[in-house]
């Protein structure tokens, strides 16, 4: 008999020619069944692979409880209350909270499995201008603001999100630029509670 056929159902060998061969005795190698296999029963819902629900963070926590892990972000995604990310772990999260808030290093917020999450500023390329001048200082941080320009502001320091275009206006006013790597927390300006949730420094007279 040739091999590579299939037996169809309900085979046209009649029952009297020969009995059925048994089992092992070799017949009908190489023949495979062309009847439609027969269709397998759904999985049960909730049986099989499982999926993971994304940790969240809804709530800002007012205390200082020990933290279970960080998240370390830029100014630009703390300004975010809509975010996924990752926390230090490498866990994927998912930010949801209150419109208009700002998030500063050193906030705890509460995931959904209980845990503590501490936030990081982290480190970004800033532009330092220093000077024992409070006049002069005053005076970038008038400028820079009138720009919109988020600016951090210490004793005898400013600080901004390094631009080359902002260095050499500074420049102009006689003052150092210098550059770094730090951790940039700028001033909440006056309307820090808009919606639009901008730190701006507004520097603007009111003459």
């Amino acid at each position: 008999m040739r091999t590579g056929k299939c037996v169809a159902a309900g085979a046209e060998v009649l029952s009297f020619l020969a009995p059925s061969p048994l089992v092992g005795e070799g017949w009908g190698e190489g023949l495979t069944n062309c009847a439609s296999p027969s269709p397998q029963p759904s999985p049960i819902k909730g049986e099989g692979v499982r999926t993971k629900r994304m940790l969240t963070l809804t709530q800002r926590l007012t205390d200082n409880r020990t933290s279970d892990a960080q998240l370390v972000l830029p100014f630009e995604l703390r300004q975010k209350t809509r975010l996924r990310t990752v926390l230090s772990t490498g866990e994927e999260v998912g930010l949801n909270l209150e419109r208009g808030y700002i998030l500063r290093g050193g906030d705890r917020l509460l995931a959904s499995d209980g845990r503590v999450i501490e936030v990081t500023a982290a480190l970004e390329n800033v532009s330092v201008v220093a000077s024992n001048d409070p006049l002069q200082l005053a005076r970038a941080a008038y400028h820079l603001g009138n720009r919109h320009v988020s600016v951090q502001i210490g004793s005898g320091w400013l600080r901004f999100l390094r631009d080359h275009v902002l260095d050499d206006m500074v420049r102009g006013l006689g003052l150092t630029v210098e550059h770094d790597i730090q951790p940039f927390e700028p001033e909440a300006g006056a309307y820090s509670g808009h919606s639009h949730a901008n730190i701006l420094l507004k520097a603007h007279s009111h003459g």
